[in-house]
């Protein structure tokens, strides 16, 4: 029997390195047709797991574990997660490293090589993030059967995403066979864990990884062009939304990743920017630098507008006070990681604002950089000059003459 066959035709079994969105949609996917074993080092994030208790804010996973049957298990073992496994899939963080101007790729480059020693044969997949032509590094190292397979999830859409995904992706070394025939059965198995009917791409792995990259920089332009869009709207009093509206009506644009906002953040999209155009090394690129730029700009201004308002509304005989309404990027989010705002609030600290943020998800002794923390909203109105969200909320109606917001839409 083939490894295509083997791996849609019965169940086998598959561990998980990551027990974040992506490993933990992937386990979510997978659990119900195979043998899925979860490897993680976070205790707490383990402990959840096995008791039935999504371990992450994600509609999709939350309900998968309130099924009661979730059939995932979890370890702090890795050389248990991949005993006997015949596929680990790779999903750590790569962080990106501001000085070395790249990806931190040692966990990653870690998980594959250690799961290689505890499987010797298993198919490695590398689902992690990294910069192009990692895999195929990383592959030599590991003695081959190591292929990537992006992923494209939305936040609070993981599973959602997983189950529902728009194209199927395998990188593999095209010389060998072997290897190309590995990222053909991978690909048929999560084709046929998949509800729709999506094409499946068989590429080189570096093209795979490159494919990745080039698609969050363009949803990262496009979060910048429209930013520029209602920049140059609100400098001369004019409608953002029916410009953008104008624009978005052409079938090429598309009404759709068109709302302003205070600049893209979040996990993504700033570190996979940067990361492609590390990549270009001394291909020549100008747009892919000013993607970077744009955002730094965006927010930047965004700050200096905020501090003129409230030092507007303060007077002159105190210290203008802005608040923070949610430091998550996106409405119903729990991640705070990377958000924009962070940049916004030190923007505003430069300027002398005092800032004050309301979170309600923060943990205690959570650290917004230094900001002063206020979770009751009806202080929280009372004690700011101005109130900037991300993503506009109908608790902050009855002070709408203090909210300033560039949601236009009313949607992420």
């Amino acid at each position: 029997m083939t490894e295509k066959t083997i791996w849609t035709s019965g169940q086998v079994k598959i561990a998980i390195i990551g027990g974040g969105y992506v490993g933990l949609s992937l386990a979510c996917l997978l659990a119900g047709e195979h043998d899925v074993v979860l490897c993680d080092i976070d205790e707490e994030k383990v402990r959840l797991i096995n008791e039935g208790v999504s371990p992450v804010k994600d509609p999709g996973i939350e309900a998968f574990f309130a099924s009661g049957e979730s059939g995932i298990n979890a370890t702090l073992d890795m050389e248990e997660a991949c005993s006997s496994a015949y596929i680990v899939i790779i999903a750590v963080p790569t962080n990106f490293d501001e000085e070395k101007e790249s990806f931190d790729t040692s966990a990653a480059r870690k998980a594959v090589l250690d799961a290689r020693a505890c499987a010797k044969d298993a198919l490695i997949v590398v689902k992690s993030t990294v910069p192009a032509g990692f895999t195929a590094g990383v592959g030599k190292e590991a003695g081959g059967r190591v292929i990537f397979c992006p992923e494209f999830l939305r936040e609070n859409r993981a599973l959602y995403d997983s189950r529902h995904p728009e194209r199927i992706i395998a990188g593999a070394d095209l010389e060998s066979e072997e290897s190309k025939a590995a990222a053909e059965a991978f690909a048929a198995m999560m084709k046929q864990a998949a509800e729709n009917d999506p094409p499946v791409m068989i590429m080189d792995s570096t093209e795979a990884e490159a494919v990745k990259l080039f698609s969050n920089t363009y949803l990262a332009m496009r979060v910048v062009f429209f930013n520029e869009l209602d920049a140059f709207a609100e400098s001369r009093g004019l409608d953002t939304r029916r410009i953008i509206d104008g624009v978005c009506a052409d079938g090429r644009i598309g009404p759709y990743y068109n709302n302003p906002s205070f600049g893209y953040g979040g996990y993504c999209l700033p570190k996979d920017t940067k990361q492609l155009l590390s990549d270009f090394g001394s291909a020549p690129q100008t747009l892919i630098g000013a993607v970077v730029e744009g955002n730094d700009v965006r927010k930047e201004s965004i700050a200096e507008r905020i501090a003129a308002l409230a030092r507007e509304r303060s007077g002159a005989e105190r210290r203008p006070a802005c608040g923070i309404y949610r430091m998550t990027m996106k409405a119903g989010s729990d991640n705070f990681r990377q958000s924009a705002v962070f940049d916004v609030m030190d923007h505003l600290r430069s300027a002398g604002v005092t800032v004050i943020v309301h979170e309600p998800l923060a943990r205690e002794g959570s650290d917004f950089g230094g900001a002063d923390i206020e979770n009751d909203i009806d202080v929280f109105k009372e004690k700011c000059d101005i109130i900037i969200a991300n993503r506009a909320d109908e608790c902050l109606d009855d002070v709408r003459e203090k909210v300033y917001t560039r949601d236009i839409f009313g949607r992420d």
